[in-house]
Formats: structure tokens, C-alpha cells, sequence
């Protein structure tokens, strides 16, 4: 067994690929076949155990105080964690305190800088809402 174990929706990820690639080479599985060979591969026995030891909990390495980085709205960041709390599996409300303010308006006319900001992301590390340009407003690089 791996000392890491992804979280759930990178194992979810792992086993979508692994879907694909058995379909190019011709050996076509169902969703469910991917999820528990990719437990296997983490050392389980199926895919409920593996989800089960992973838990509802934030990634491996989450705490208050650690270091993060990402995009808030479109603009590249620093910081650490201050509070972290679940909203549904997958699913993290974060307050960030930043180490350097971002200037999160656009226009050359003035400025709105933001050194603490709040969002939920979900299993792929990015909050739903998007920016006029497609971007998540908030996107962490943990994952």
C-alpha cells in the first residue's frame, strides 16, 4: 500500500485514464472494473476500502498555517492557510491569508488589492464560479 493515497477525486481521475488507455489498446472496462483496479493498485482490495481510508477529510497535508499557492481571480498568489472546513465530501470552504496583496481589478483606473480572501473549492482544486474569461475565481495548486 502506498504511504500517500490520492485523494478521491485524483483516484477517480487515475481510473478515467486508465479507462481511456485500456479502450485505445482495445480492452474495453466499465467505469466501476477502473475504480477497482486502480485500488488494487494502491494496495486494496476494492475501491470502498481505498475510499474509506481516504476519508472526507482535506488532502493529505492540509492544515491551518500551511503554505499555498494558486490563482484568485486570474492573479498568481502566496499564502497559507487559515481556516479549512468541509461542506460536502470533496468540497472545502479556505480562508487564505496571502503574502503579498493581489490587485484583483483589471482596470487601469484604480485598484482594489486583497490580502485575505475566502472561497469553496471543489474535488479538483477550483471554485465554481468562473471569471467573464472562463477562469475559476479561486484555484489552488495543492492537488
Amino acid at each position: 500500500m502506498t504511504m500517500q493515497l490520492p485523494s478521491a477525486a485524483q483516484a477517480k481521475d487515475q481510473a478515467k485514464r486508465l479507462r481511456n488507455k485500456m479502450a485505445e489498446d482495445g480492452a474495453e472496462i466499465g467505469h466501476a472494473t477502473s475504480l477497482e483496479l486502480v485500488a488494487h493498485q494502491h494496495g486494496f482490495r476494492d475501491w470502498n476500502t481505498m475510499l474509506a481510508a481516504m476519508g472526507n477529510g482535506p488532502p493529505m497535508g492540509w492544515a491551518i498555517g500551511d503554505k499555498v499557492s494558486g490563482t484568485y481571480l486570474s492573479q498568481p498568489f502566496t499564502g497559507h492557510m487559515v481556516s479549512i472546513s468541509i461542506m460536502k465530501p470533496g468540497w472545502f470552504r479556505l480562508e487564505l491569508h496571502l503574502d503579498d496583496a493581489v490587485d484583483i481589478v483589471t482596470s487601469e483606473s484604480f485598484s482594489n488589492f486583497r490580502s485575505r480572501i475566502r472561497g469553496v473549492i471543489g474535488p479538483k482544486g477550483h471554485s465554481v464560479e468562473r471569471t467573464s474569461d472562463g477562469q475559476a475565481h479561486l484555484q489552488i495548486d495543492l492537488w
